[in-house]
């Protein structure tokens, strides 16, 4: 029972030096990757677009 006393104090000693991202932060990181993600995203489709059209020009579709 001791250890498991002692875990619970060590958490709780832990859990205290944690620095938690206030809400203005978790904002900035949202939007931040929320444009990475979409700029990927448009990248992405015009690559997949013009390679399906280089595909079909090959093909004579």
């Amino acid at each position: 029972m001791e250890k498991l006393t002692t875990y619970f104090a060590n958490v709780k000693s832990e859990i205290q030096k944690v620095i938690f991202p206030t809400k203005v932060q978790v904002r900035q990181a949202f939007f931040a990757v929320f444009i990475v993600v979409t700029v990927i995203s448009i990248f992405l489709a015009l690559v997949d677009m013009f390679m399906s059209a280089g595909v079909m020009a090959v093909l004579g579709n």
